[in-house]
């Protein structure tokens, strides 16, 4: 790692731990918040609620990640920052977003017994997917402690079996659940249709940056389920 102004890196670091932070009050509320069956009827105003609140993080992501946005951002800080203070945004919208989170009464699904196994192991699968894909890119960069400059596209791990294996493992966890209420449900949904409407976007960015990635692409031909798409 570079040397870092002292305040630089305590910026990063904290960011660092506010995003671990994020991920983890996202998997408490997911899994005990989100996980309650509520009564009554469903609100639109509440599914409204919670797409609007979705979207507005999701749209954080996208844009940021433009190419116009991002000139902005390392014009304003400095370059070694310009992760981290991605990072810090992204963490508080997401703790924002699962607070702030309407609850929807009814229940799609709700498995009992032994068959609950195969989704808690699914599950582990999900989170596992999750960390290994981030560790293959390196964990500090996605954190936003260091900031890559490297045009390299591993396909080690998950990197080979497809280009977005986290947006897979996110997937995998949200919809493996014994019990899917309407709140996770909604909160699932929302989640993977922005990922399916997100992915070409993001390559197209990735693509004007690197040429390498088109390579890539060839070697790693399924976006995100192996063997199918």
């Amino acid at each position: 790692m570079t040397a870092q102004h002292p305040a630089a890196r305590a910026f990063a670091w904290a960011g660092a731990v506010l995003f671990a932070g994020a991920l983890a009050y996202f998997l408490f509320s997911y899994s005990i918040t989100f996980g309650e069956i509520g009564t009554g009827g469903i609100g639109r105003r509440d599914i409204a609620i919670d797409v609007a609140l979705f979207s507005v993080f999701a749209l954080h992501h996208s844009i940021f990640a433009r190419l116009p946005l991002r000139a902005l951002v390392q014009r304003t800080v400095p370059a070694k920052l310009e992760r981290s203070v991605y990072v810090w945004v992204a963490s508080l919208m997401l703790i924002g977003v699962c607070y702030w989170w309407r609850s929807l009464p009814g229940v799609l699904w709700q498995v009992t017994g032994p068959w609950r196994w195969p989704l808690a192991a699914m599950q582990v699968i999900g989170i596992w997917l999750t960390l290994r894909s981030a560790i293959v890119i390196d964990a500090f960069d996605l954190a936003g402690i260091r900031q890559s400059t490297a045009s390299e596209f591993k396909t080690d791990g998950p990197y080979g079996w497809v280009r977005h294996p986290i947006y897979l493992g996110w997937i995998v966890i949200v919809f493996s659940v014994g019990t899917m209420t309407m709140t996770r449900l909604v909160f699932a949904a929302v989640s993977t249709i922005y990922l399916l409407i997100a992915i070409p976007f993001e390559e197209r960015t990735i693509r004007a940056q690197s040429a390498a990635y088109d390579d890539y692409m060839r070697r790693v031909p399924r976006k995100l389920i192996p063997g199918l798409y």
